[in-house]
């Protein structure tokens, strides 16, 4: 199926990524086009797979172009590997918002081939070091904003104050705050207390223009507190208190499980809690704050979690819909102009010495 894409949002699609493409892709289309008529797919993938389920969804499928390509990215894979395979799936979606045929990519496929073919063919900004993976979390009272969740297991303060920017901006397009509170993950609230590079890092962002509202440092308890709304941190740091969060949350939903399971009481009191607990279950609904985010490259990727299903994987491309609609890219671009984050950590440096 061939047919030209004319709307102003378009965006490509991976359609082999994940563990159950491309059905579960093309079901989350379904439900994200509902959601958002005006945005147009362009799906790469197997036609011989892709086509057939489509087919099930005519309404869908006047808004979608399919381009053939046999091979995939395999969860196996590694990046170096896939980097010089311009023709699977995961290379060419991306390719397509390079070549401006598409504003954002989204993919479920192996995290680190993303981020890899990403940042080759996109590029970082000017003046950014280092891309980062960024997610919207939930918290007690609303949401906030984590990075680096793992592409960049070591970061330097300029690092850590450059993530910095990009979530105060973030925040303030995709939750829509004026002003966000951004803090530092440390292992304790005292200026003395952490990693020299994250004392630094402090440092940077408290003398630099870029106008934040630097709180200081957060500890790993207090990040479902609401205290801040962007909370920095390097990849390896960031992506332990990721999964940290996400184990417990599984074991809170299974303690109450197996604790109604085992009382004939609580069994009683179901009625009666019914709408608590649907509450408290949409608002740990994973699916619900899927698709982190590859920021600081000159485009928009998106990455799905692999083993997501369809409303899952239209959660994802609703947030890289939002982001186009925000010029989020271009507006980093622009932010990033303003600060020249090498000459100010140099004054720091000296400072300190």
């Amino acid at each position: 199926m061939e047919q030209v894409l004319t709307n102003n949002l378009v965006i490509s699609i991976d359609a082999m990524g994940g563990d159950n493409s491309p059905r579960v892709v093309i079901e989350g289309l379904a439900i994200a086009s509902k959601k958002h008529p005006d945005i147009k797919f362009l799906l790469f993938g197997d036609s011989a797979k892709v086509n057939p389920i489509l087919a099930e969804f005519p309404s869908l499928q006047k808004h979608c172009e399919v381009r053939h390509c046999a091979e995939m990215v395999h969860n196996e894979d590694k990046p170096s590997q896939v980097i010089r395979n311009k023709n699977t799936s995961m290379y060419m979606a991306i390719e397509a918002v390079r070549k401006g045929e598409a504003q954002a990519v989204v993919s479920a496929g192996n995290t680190g081939a993303l981020m890899a073919i990403s940042k080759i063919v996109l590029r970082t900004i000017t003046k950014i070091h280092r891309p980062a993976i960024v997610s919207i979390m939930p918290h007690r009272t609303g949401k906030y904003v984590m990075l680096d969740l793992g592409a960049n297991t070591e970061c330097d303060a300029i690092n850590l104050a450059e993530f910095a920017l990009m979530g105060d901006i973030l925040a303030r397009h995709a939750l829509n705050l004026e002003k966000p509170r951004v803090a530092l993950l440390n292992i304790g609230a005292e200026e003395m207390k952490g990693k020299e590079e994250i004392k630094q890092a402090a440092k940077i962002i408290k003398h630099s223009h870029m106008n934040i509202d630097f709180i200081g440092y957060i500890e790993p308890h207090e990040l479902p507190n609401g205290m801040a709304d962007v909370v920095i941190a390097d990849g390896f740091t960031g992506n332990i208190a990721l999964k940290s969060i996400e184990g417990t949350a599984k074991l809170v939903v299974r303690l109450i499980k197996d604790a109604v399971k085992h009382s004939i009481l609580a069994k009683f009191g179901i009625p009666f809690m019914l709408g608590v607990m649907l509450r408290i279950k949409k608002t740990m609904d994973p699916r619900l704050y899927n698709g982190a985010m590859l920021v600081g490259l000159n485009g928009l990727t998106v990455k799905s979690h692999g083993g997501t299903d369809a409303l899952g994987f239209s959660v994802a491309v609703g947030n890289a819909a939002n982001l186009v609609r925000q010029n989020f890219v271009t507006t980093i671009k622009e932010e990033i102009e303003k600060v020249d984050l090498d000459e100010l950590s140099q004054e720091v440096f000296y400072d300190m010495y």
